[in-house]
């Protein structure tokens, strides 16, 4: 099986930044697209951004120019680094990823345990 592990979450002010990192583990043979969705209280899960395995990137409106999402792929790891927060950015975060693991090589989502991302003052 595969394990997503998401660390970096916390309690910024408004105009401050974090670093998103999520880690896959197991038997991967592959790994295509990484993602992070957010989903507010109240509100349904929406994507935030992704990456190709590539690297082409795409984001939503409104966390462009803002975050910026980038992978590793030696380490099977996501980052999503978030400047110029805003309180409305407050959600938990949460990466998934579409992996192919070496016993059948079918490409599968995963997704992580989710991290809290709170912007007060």
């Amino acid at each position: 099986q595969v394990q997503l592990v998401e660390s970096g979450g916390g309690l910024v002010q408004p105009g401050g930044s974090l670093r998103l990192s999520c880690a896959a583990s197991g038997s991967i043979s592959s790994i295509d697209v990484m993602a992070w969705y957010r989903q507010a209280p109240g509100k349904e899960r929406e994507l935030v951004a992704n990456i190709a395995s590539g690297g082409s990137t795409n984001y939503a409106d409104s966390v462009k120019g803002r975050f910026t999402i980038s992978r590793d792929n030696a380490n099977n790891t996501v980052y999503l680094q978030m400047n110029s927060l805003k309180p409305e950015d407050t959600a938990v975060y949460y990466c998934r990823q579409r992996v192919a693991l070496f016993r059948d090589r079918l490409l599968r989502y995963y997704w992580g345990q989710g991290t809290q991302v709170t912007i007060s003052s």
